[in-house]
């Protein structure tokens, strides 16, 4: 093998060498730079945004002019539908939720009704009406119940030891089906 030899006075090529590559970040350590980068461009657009505000004139306003409503919501009197059955559904469930409800029986010793009884009693004999109203109620509890009640009063019943909110919500949906459907 040949042997190579420098002479003294000739430049010869260094080997180039490369700085070693900078250790790996940890995940911690990365989101720390982020944060660190995040924050500063959140304080050069907040200045940003004094800046260009500093022009706008402000108006303070008096809490007297703040209308300010009850803490706690108040029963509304129901509003008058356009369609007979679903007036007379609303009304049913505005006597529900201003009276009381109960199972069991149509009407207890304290007067609670039923879902049935109070429809009825809010039919005032029209019996036509009445009927028409019930159709809607059990298509409503068929919407969201599927065919679990065979009838409103197996419905109404069903909720015995409650409060009673689920029946008396569903009127109330009767009430906007009827209201949709015309009737």
């Amino acid at each position: 093998m040949p042997r190579t030899t420098y002479s003294p006075g000739l430049d010869h090529p260094t080997p180039i060498t490369q700085d070693p590559a900078p250790p790996a970040l940890s995940l911690e350590e990365r989101l720390t730079l982020i944060d660190a980068a995040m924050t500063v461009r959140l304080d050069e657009a907040a200045m940003a945004y004094e800046v260009n505000t500093t022009h706008i004139p402000i108006t303070p306003f008096d809490l007297d002019d703040v209308i300010a409503l009850p803490l706690t919501p108040t029963l509304q009197p129901a509003t008058p539908c356009s369609t007979p059955v679903a007036a007379l559904l609303q009304r049913a469930h505005h006597r529900l939720l201003t009276a009381s409800w109960c199972a069991g029986t149509s009407q207890n010793e304290d007067g609670a009704l039923c879902l049935i009884g109070t429809i009825r009693f809010e039919a005032n004999r029209a019996r036509g009406l009445e009927m028409s109203a019930v159709t809607v109620l059990m298509d409503a509890i068929r919407r969201q119940f599927g065919d679990r009640f065979e009838s409103v009063p197996t419905f109404n019943d069903s909720f015995k030891g409650t409060d009673g909110q689920a029946p008396i919500r569903i009127l109330g949906q009767a009430s906007d089906l009827a209201r949709a459907r015309g009737l």
